[in-house]
C-alpha cells in the first residue's frame, strides 16, 4: 500500500489545482505589458469577414485610439491585435460586446458560444445590438470623452442593477439561458448609433439565435410591463396627454388549450405625474373616464404587440411554458411555435391611478 502513496498525493495535488481554477501554465500578466480589453464591437464586412473594433489603451494615461481588424474568426482577431500593438491585449476585463444589427439577422450562436466557453470571459458580459455606425461614434466621441468605454459600461450596469424598466439589459449568462430554453426566445437591447449619438432604441426579439424584429417606444414600454422588469419608472401616454410614474404591473397569463385562447390580465398601478388634457381629475366621473380610456388604449397596444410576436413566431414571454403539464407529453418547440401563431388573444387591463398629493411623494 505504501507504494501508491506518492501517486495518490500527486493526484490530489492536480485535483486541487483544477478545482481552484489555477492553470499549470504560466502567462505573462505583468501590468506594464498588458492592456485589458473592455469591449469588442463586431460587424460583418462586405467581403464576408468579421470586422472587430476595440479601444486601446483602456486604463493608462495615453491618447486612446480605435483599433479595427478584418478577420475570419473571433479568436484570430484577438491574436492579430497583438501583432500591431505594443501591449498584449487580455480579455479578462471584457465587459461589453456590441454586435451589429446586420450580423444579428444572420445568427450569432457561434459567436456567443465562443465567448461563453472562453474561461477568461465573464458571464456578466453585457451584449448589445447596434443599429448604425458605432465606429464613427467612437472616433468622434473620443476627443470629447476619453473614458468613453467606462461611461458605456457604467450606463449598462446602472440600468441592470436597479431594474428601472427603461432598458432591456441582458448579459451573456442570461442570453445563453434563453437561447437554449425550448420555450423562451432571447432578447437583447438595441442602441442606435451615428457620428454624434448612441441612444437606446428598444428591444430586439430573436428566434433562436437570429434577430427577427425590434420593438420600440410604446411597444417596448408594454414589453417591460408584461415580462421584463414588470416596472417602468415613467410611462408616457401622449395620446391621453398624461404621464404615469413608478408603474408596477401584476400580470397573469392563462392559456385555455381547449379553446386556444390566451387570457392576459394585467393590473397596473402608477402615480399621475403629469396631465395636460381637458378633464377635471378632481371629478370622480371624469377621472374614471380617463382611467377607462387608458385601459382600452393599453389593451389595444398589448394585443397588437402580441400579434406581432405571433407573426414573427417569437415567444420571449415564455407563453409556451403554459402548455407543459406533468400529466401530458410535452410538445416540441417547433410544435408550440406552429400553434402559437394561431392562438386567440383576450387582453384586459385594470388601471389604478394614484393622484399626486404631498402624501404619496417618494
Amino acid at each position: 500500500m505504501k507504494g501508491y502513496k506518492p501517486t495518490s498525493l500527486l493526484f490530489v495535488f492536480c485535483f486541487l489545482i483544477v478545482m481552484s481554477g489555477c492553470s499549470p501554465y504560466t502567462e505573462n500578466n505583468i501590468v506594464e505589458e498588458i492592456a485589458p480589453v473592455i469591449f469588442w464591437s463586431i460587424k460583418n464586412d462586405p467581403n464576408g469577414q468579421l470586422s472587430i473594433t476595440t479601444l486601446v489603451p483602456p486604463l493608462i494615461k495615453e491618447t486612446k485610439q480605435t483599433f479595427t481588424l478584418k478577420v475570419d474568426l473571433i479568436k484570430q482577431g484577438g491574436k492579430e491585435f497583438n501583432l500591431k500593438y505594443y501591449r498584449e491585449l487580455k480579455t479578462g476585463q471584457l465587459r461589453m460586446l456590441f454586435i451589429n444589427k446586420e450580423l444579428a439577422f444572420k445568427g450569432i450562436r457561434t459567436l456567443i458560444n465562443t465567448l461563453f466557453t472562453d474561461p477568461d470571459v465573464s458571464s456578466r458580459l453585457y451584449i448589445v445590438i447596434v443599429d448604425g455606425d458605432f465606429e464613427a461614434y467612437l472616433k468622434n466621441q473620443l476627443s470629447k470623452q476619453p473614458s468613453l468605454d467606462y461611461f458605456l459600461y457604467r450606463m449598462l450596469k446602472h440600468y441592470e442593477k436597479y431594474n428601472q424598466g427603461d432598458m432591456s439589459i441582458v448579459n451573456l449568462h442570461e442570453f445563453m439561458k434563453q437561447l437554449y430554453s425550448p420555450f423562451q426566445d432571447p432578447i437583447l437591447p438595441v442602441f442606435k448609433a451615428d457620428k454624434n449619438n448612441f441612444t437606446y432604441e428598444g428591444t430586439a426579439l430573436f428566434h433562436g439565435d437570429k434577430l427577427k424584429t425590434t420593438i420600440n417606444n410604446m411597444d417596448d414600454q408594454i414589453f417591460q410591463l408584461l415580462g421584463n422588469d414588470r416596472y417602468v419608472k415613467l410611462l408616457a401616454l401622449p395620446k391621453q396627454k398624461l404621464v404615469l410614474g413608478r408603474v408596477r404591473s401584476k400580470v397573469e397569463f392563462r392559456l385555455d388549450q381547449t379553446t386556444k385562447v390566451l387570457h392576459v390580465t394585467d393590473q397596473i398601478n402608477g402615480r399621475l405625474e403629469e396631465y395636460q388634457g381637458n378633464k377635471n381629475l378632481l371629478n370622480q366621473s371624469e377621472l374614471s373616464s380617463l382611467n377607462k380610456e387608458v385601459e382600452v388604449y393599453l389593451e389595444h397596444e398589448t394585443t397588437e404587440l402580441l400579434k406581432n410576436m405571433q407573426k414573427e413566431k417569437v415567444d420571449p414571454l415564455q407563453i409556451g411554458l403554459l402548455t407543459t403539464s406533468p400529466f401530458f407529453e410535452r410538445m416540441t418547440s417547433k410544435e408550440w411555435k406552429d400553434q402559437w401563431e394561431n392562438i386567440k388573444l383576450d387582453v384586459h387591463f385594470s388601471l389604478k391611478i394614484q393622484p399626486v398629493t404631498t402624501g404619496n411623494k417618494m
